[in-house]
């Protein structure tokens, strides 16, 4: 019977436990043979296998690592070895301390007489918002319009929510702050934002001042004499932009994932990994993880998760665990995880954890490998399976992919709800683990589109002749660098690592969409195109992997001495943008020109 001496056993666990936790000493004995069971004094292990030196030095390339290894050599001898308490109240010391006596007499009551469910795994939340800055813009409450009818969650962040609720509702969800001041941007108004559309923009109006309504600016720059109203360009597109980037990047993603373990840009990141084997529970199996310095895919540095596991006293598994982080990974953005390691054939189990208690549910995803250095992705972050004790938890708490305090590795003979590992074998084995990586599946599609402006590479290209280019590449310089500025926004979005689409229109009109459009690069077309057209090509680019990095100007094909109306009993017909998508390039900015010519920006 599993549990036949567990009275026994816990009792005289639990006075050892209460004899360590009230003395000073050091804790590394074991057991003595007359207190222990004689179930727990044999076991099938082999002798020793591998043993681990204090510390490792690494150098890969030119950059060098001082990496920790995990120490505690594996002492798995066969008829020498019994339950070591020495090892077991380490393991809880390790993971912050042990838990009260009452809850480690349910834990082992439970663990050793391995009851099991077959409750169904639980629904998850992944839903997201989408971040709408700039809302009350001409462009942004289009944008507002189109993604409520779509049904999508969104949320606006504006300057003035009396002005933000007067133009969008009562009824919206907004935040207050101002991307100038970076103060205000507070880190709880960005908690779920899966996308932003970026609007705003800095203010250009007549220098003879305007309706409340802004009737002259919705004419266009070209019917009246321009002036910057309030914040300055550089504080706008370049500082406000700077500032934006920084609030939603952790909760947007970044399209080369989140390392969270391992080797990047010639640094190595380490996480504080122990052992948690079955010796919490009664058995003798071991195991450790170590850095090996070259033992890597190409040489480079790799974890090691190794050890001896048997079912002696009701074991059979080995893990390591992460020590809870100390600030919480945000995994949000992202859709799976990718471990990149070297495989055995075996059946390994990769647990996630999102609260800081010592014995609580890990959303949980088992894996198989074969041999070989491989990528192995797990299932959506947000369908981990809810495991508690290896029994599926139906009504486990929504999984909170901004929360992850903890990971675990584990090889166990147990998979869940009372099933087997298939592939489960007594004895040594060996995980090397390069990497762990948190991914954005593919296709990729933008998650941050910014609405910029044509003409931004123009000001200082040169021969160009600027009596034929819109006013504010020839006022440029009077307007305070707009277009200057502008184009540094550009680029901090290009270098940022997120997924993303700028959309440079020609200039705005009042004008409804439907027209035909001309798309184009390099920032040479001039033109006109309404703004509803701009806020439809906005929220298409989000669902297109064609629109992903890219940079692109559009107008419409109707020249401007001409207005442009629609008939309401015949309008235009819907247009597919992706066919537009499809035909742009990586890379094309129109910034090219600058640099072959040296012009500094």
């Amino acid at each position: 019977m599993a549990s036949q001496h567990l009275p026994e056993l816990t009792v005289e666990i639990l006075r050892s436990l209460l004899r360590v936790k009230g003395s000073s000493s050091s804790v590394g004995g074991k057991l003595s043979r007359n207190s222990m069971h004689p179930r727990l004094l044999s076991s099938p292990l082999p002798k020793p296998f591998l043993q681990i030196d204090d510390r490792l030095q690494c150098q890969q390339k030119s950059a060098s690592f001082t990496l920790k290894t995990y120490r505690g050599p594996i002492l798995a001898e066969t008829g020498r070895q019994g339950w070591d308490f020495g090892r077991f109240f380490k393991t809880l010391y390790f993971f912050n301390g042990p838990p009260s006596p009452a809850k480690f007499f349910e834990f082992l009551v439970e663990g050793l007489s391995n009851q099991s469910s077959s409750e169904p795994k639980s629904a998850m939340d992944s839903s997201g918002i989408v971040l709408v800055v700039g809302a009350t813009g001409g462009v942004g409450k289009r944008i507002v319009d189109i993604l409520r009818k779509k049904g999508q969650q969104v949320r606006v962040l504006v300057r003035s929510e009396e002005k933000a609720r007067r133009i969008l509702g009562s009824g919206i969800d907004l935040v207050v702050g101002d991307i100038t001041k970076e103060s205000t941007l507070v880190p709880e108004y960005f908690k779920g934002v899966k996308k932003v559309f970026n609007a705003a923009s800095v203010i250009v109006g007549p220098k003879e001042g305007d309706t409340p309504e802004r009737a002259k600016y919705s004419q266009g720059i070209k019917f009246f004499e321009p002036e910057i109203k309030g914040d300055s360009p550089e504080m706008v597109e370049y500082v406000g932009m700077k500032n934006l980037l920084n609030a939603v990047k952790g909760n947007v993603g970044l399209r080369s994932g989140k390392l969270l373990f391992g080797c990047e840009d010639n640094s190595f990141k380490d996480l504080p990994w122990g052992a948690l084997d079955d010796v919490v529970m009664g058995g003798v199996s071991e195991s450790n993880f170590q850095i090996d310095t070259t033992g890597g895919e190409n040489g480079g540095p790799t974890g090691i998760f190794k050890g001896v596991v048997s079912t002696a006293n009701n074991g059979g598994f080995t893990s390591i665990r992460t020590r809870n982080f100390s600030t919480p990974e945000n995994l949000s953005a992202y859709d799976g995880l990718e471990l990149r390691l070297k495989g055995d054939g075996r059946r390994y189990k990769l647990i996630v954890r999102t609260s800081r208690d010592w014995d609580t549910v890990g959303y949980t995803a088992s894996f198989d490998t074969v041999e070989g250095w491989q990528s192995v992705n797990t299932p959506a972050i947000s369908s981990l399976r809810p495991i508690f004790r290896a029994r599926t938890v139906s009504d486990a708490p929504p999984f909170d992919q901004s929360n992850i305090v903890s990971l675990q590795l584990m090889f166990s003979k147990f998979e869940y709800d009372g099933k087997l590992n298939p592939t489960f074998i007594e004895g040594p084995f060996q995980l090397p683990l390069s990497s762990i990586r948190a991914f954005i599946k593919d296709p990729i599609t933008p998650r941050f589109v910014h609405v910029s402006s044509a003409g931004v590479t123009r000001p200082d290209r040169p021969g160009l002749d600027l009596s034929k280019q819109p006013p504010a590449v020839r006022l440029n310089k009077e307007l305070d660098f707009i277009l200057t500025f502008k184009l540094k926004g550009e680029d901090l979005i290009r270098e940022s690592g997120m997924p993303y689409a700028i959309i440079r229109p020609c200039a705005l009109t009042e004008e409804p969409a439907g027209a035909d459009l001309i798309f184009d690069q390099g920032d040479n077309i001039t033109g006109k195109i309404s703004r509803e057209e701009v806020a439809q090509i906005c929220v298409a680019a989000t669902e297109s992997p064609y629109a992903c990095d890219k940079t692109f100007e559009v107008k419409s094909v109707i020249p401007f001495s001409e207005p442009f109306t629609v008939d309401p009993e015949n309008p235009p017909p819907e247009k597919d943008y992706n066919e537009y998508f499809k035909t742009l390039k990586d890379g094309v900015t129109g910034k090219e020109y600058l640099e072959r010519s040296a012009v500094p920006v």
